[in-house]
């Protein structure tokens, strides 16, 4: 039948189209994830110029990305192109953050907008590492401030209340972003008093090498103060 063997050519020529697309997404997927990776790992290593070309190069993969799987939304919403958009959107919050630069928007970055809300969650993690080094080098007051920024996120993680489906699983990243900054409090505290407690001791240490000498160390019955 020369009209099915049409339509099946027809079928097979889209399906194998669309296969080639699929398979270019992942491939693009896994090298976004890549270099999400190594500018986070440059990020903790101070390595701030690394991270930022990496940004750059994920960057433009996300752009090709989005530009030929838009075409199919089955392929595009399939899962792995918002996993590699999260990734992107932590990494480059984490650079944001870390480097002292402005929040990026999600459309600057070119990300859905629930992939960018998980990716911001996720990067919580990141800060916490960062800030885990920070009290080990003794700058509590950027590890503070920081943290305030983590409860500004959750605070804000917390107040998007829409389904699952729409915000793909933020509720789990939200949970999880709520103990990663309650470890943090915690552990920022007891360094902060530690540090009090040892500026106290250290002041009293001062005060004591600092008492007059000459004293007259006679015993004071012998100076006849007491009967």
């Amino acid at each position: 039948m020369e009209d099915l063997e049409a339509i099946a050519g027809k079928i097979v020529g889209s399906l194998e189209a669309k296969n080639v697309i699929r398979e270019r997404a992942l491939t693009m997927s896994r090298q976004v994830i890549q270099r999400g990776a190594r500018s986070i790992q440059a990020i903790h290593r101070g390595e701030y110029e690394v991270a930022k070309e990496l940004l750059s190069e994920a960057s433009g993969i996300i752009a090709a990305m989005r530009e030929e799987a838009a075409s199919h939304p089955d392929i595009y919403f399939a899962g792995y192109v918002q996993d590699a958009q999260k990734e992107f959107a932590e990494a480059s919050v984490t650079y944001a953050l870390i480097s002292g630069q402005p929040l990026p928007d999600p459309d600057d970055l070119g990300v859905e907008y629930a992939a960018y809300l998980n990716g911001l969650g996720e990067a919580m993690g990141e800060l916490r590492r960062y800030i885990l080094d920070l009290i080990r080098r003794g700058q509590l007051e950027r590890g503070e401030e920081l943290l305030k920024i983590m409860e500004d996120i959750y605070g804000l993680l917390v107040a998007i209340d829409f389904p699952q489906a729409i915000t793909g699983g933020l509720r789990r990243t939200t949970d999880m972003v709520r103990g990663v900054v309650e470890r943090t409090r915690g552990d920022l505290t007891m360094a902060i008093r530690q540090e009090k407690l040892r500026e106290a001791l250290e002041e009293l240490e001062d005060r004591v090498l600092k008492e007059p000498e000459g004293v007259d160390d006679e015993p004071l019955l012998s100076r006849g103060e007491y009967p």
